[in-house]
C-alpha cells in the first residue's frame, strides 16, 4: 500500500513503524472474513481492511471525525486479522498508533473522558477494585441482574507453597485477578512446586499496563510497566528462570514490554530481558511436563472440557492448540467448539464500553461452547473467565485449576 505521512507524525518512531505496517497491506480482505465486528455489523469500516484505510488517511494529514473514532474503538484489538493476514501485517500495533493519534485530534466528551478515567482508576488499584468488589459480593442480591452477573463469587486461592526449591519464577502480581480469583496464580504456584519450581510475588509488581495502553494513555502504561521491571529485577538478577504470566491478556502485553519501551534509555535493556523471560503457563508446563506427566491422577472421573482460547493466547502469543493438547494428556475430554478463533466480547473493558456488542460476542461463544454439552468451560485469562461466566449455565474455570485438580495434594 502506497503511503505519504502528513509531516506531524512521518519522521516519529511510530511514524516510521505505522508506514511499514501500512506497505505491508496489500488490501486482499481475508482479515474480512474473520473480523467478529465485521460479522456482526457488515460495515466495512468496522472491519480491519477500512479501519486500515481510515488511519491511512489519518496519517496522512485528513482530519479525523468521531466517526473515525468510533470504528477504531469498535476493534476489539483481537488480533485474529493477523493470524489470517498473508502479508504478516502488524494490525494490532498500527490500530495502537491510529488511535492515540485521533484521540489527540478529537478528544472525547466529558462523560467519556470521566469514564475512562474511572475504568482506569477503579480497575488498576488492587485496594480500591478488591473494596468495591467485597461490597459488590455482600450486596450482590440487590445489585441490578446485568452488574450481579459480573460479581464473581469468592474463590479460595488454597495453599500456596513456600520458596523452598533451588529454581525459581516470578509471579506477575496483577490489578484485578488477585481479588476476583486468586486461585488461579496458587493453583500455578502448586504444580511448579510439583515440578521442583517456587514461584513468588514480587512485593510492588501490579498491573501490566494494558487497561492503560489500551485506553490510550500511553505515558500510563509506561509507568506500570517500569514499575513491574524495578519489582521483578531483584529476583531477574537472582537467576529466577521466568517470569510467570497466568493472565494470557497480561500475557501478550508483558511479552512486548522490550518493544513498547525501547525509546526509553533508562529501561529499554531491562524490558527487553523482561520480554524474553516472560511466559504464559502453557509453555513452562510444556517444558516440565516429563516431570509433571507421571503424576497425573488417573482415577478421577472424565470430564468434559470446552477450552475457550482467548484471543491474546491463540492471535496475540501464537499459542494455539498447545492447552488443548495438555488438557487431553490429562485425561479430560475435549468438546468441539464451533468457530474457536473468535472473541468471546471481553477484550480488556471493551464489555464495559461497547456493551452491546461485547454481550452479542458472549451468547455467540457460549452457544459454541455449550453446545458439546461439557461439564466445565475452561479459559486462560481472567477477563475471558469473568464476562463468560456472567452467562455461562456451567462452571468456568483457568485451565491451570483444572490440571492442579489432576495432581497430588502438595506437601508442606
Amino acid at each position: 500500500m502506497e503511503t505519504h505521512l502528513a509531516d506531524f507524525i512521518k519522521d516519529t518512531p511510530e511514524g516510521k513503524e505505522a508506514e511499514a505496517i501500512l506497505r505491508a497491506c496489500v488490501h486482499c480482505g481475508f482479515c474480512t472474513a474473520t473480523c467478529p465486528t465485521y460479522q456482526l455489523l457488515g460495515d466495512e469500516l468496522d472491519g480491519p481492511r477500512g479501519r486500515i484505510y481510515l488511519m491511512k488517511q489519518v496519517l496522512e494529514g485528513h482530519k479525523p471525525t468521531a466517526k473515525t473514532q468510533l470504528h477504531l474503538d469498535r476493534c476489539l484489538t483481537c488480533r485474529n486479522c493477523e493470524t489470517t493476514c498473508p502479508s504478516g501485517v502488524r494490525y494490532g500495533r498500527l490500530v495502537d498508533i491510529g488511535r492515540h493519534v485521533v484521540e489527540q485530534q478529537v478528544g472525547r466528551a466529558p462523560d467519556e473522558r470521566v469514564k475512562r478515567w474511572l475504568l482506569r482508576k477503579s480497575l488498576l488499584s488492587r485496594g480500591l477494585f478488591a473494596g468495591a468488589l467485597g461490597a459488590g459480593r455482600l450486596a450482590r442480591s440487590l445489585l441490578p441482574r446485568a452488574v450481579a452477573a459480573k460479581v464473581l463469587p469468592s474463590r479460595p486461592a488454597g495453599i500456596w507453597p513456600p520458596p523452598r526449591h533451588a529454581r525459581r519464577m516470578v509471579a506477575l502480581h496483577g490489578c484485578v485477578q488477585p481479588a476476583l480469583a486468586p486461585s488461579i496464580d496458587a493453583a500455578m504456584a502448586r504444580v511448579l512446586d510439583r515440578a521442583g519450581i517456587s514461584l513468588v510475588r514480587a512485593a510492588g509488581s501490579g498491573c501490566c499496563g494494558a487497561v492503560s495502553h489500551h485506553l490510550t494513555a500511553p505515558g500510563e502504561a509506561r509507568a506500570y510497566m517500569r514499575r513491574n521491571i524495578d519489582a521483578w529485577w531483584p529476583e531477574i538478577d537472582k537467576g529466577a528462570d521466568a517470569i510467570v504470566v497466568t493472565a494470557s491478556g497480561c500475557g501478550v502485553v508483558v511479552k512486548e514490554y522490550g518493544h513498547l519501551l525501547s525509546d526509553d534509555p533508562l529501561y529499554a535493556a531491562r524490558a527487553r530481558r523482561v520480554a524474553e523471560l516472560a511466559r504464559d503457563p502453557v509453555e513452562i508446563i510444556a517444558g516440565e511436563w516429563p516431570r509433571l506427566s507421571p503424576m497425573i491422577v488417573t482415577d478421577r472421573e472424565r470430564q468434559r472440557i470446552a477450552f475457550q482460547s482467548p484471543c491474546t493466547l491463540q492471535h496475540g502469543q501464537k499459542l494455539a492448540g498447545q492447552v488443548e493438547r495438555l488438557l487431553k494428556a490429562v485425561g479430560f475430554e475435549l468438546t468441539p467448539v464451533a468457530d474457536a478463533h473468535l472473541c468471546c466480547g471481553s477484550a480488556g473493558t471493551y464489555s464495559i464500553l461497547h456493551p452491546d456488542l461485547a454481550e452479542q460476542l458472549k451468547l455467540n461463544k457460549l452457544h459454541s461452547l455449550e453446545a458439546g454439552k461439557p461439564d466445565v468451560i475452561a479459559t486462560a485469562n481472567i477477563g475471558c473467565l469473568v464476562h463468560l461466566a456472567s452467562g455461562a449455565q456451567r462452571p468456568v474455570q483457568h485451565w491451570v485449576e483444572l490440571l492442579d485438580s489432576r495432581l497430588p495434594p502438595v506437601a508442606i
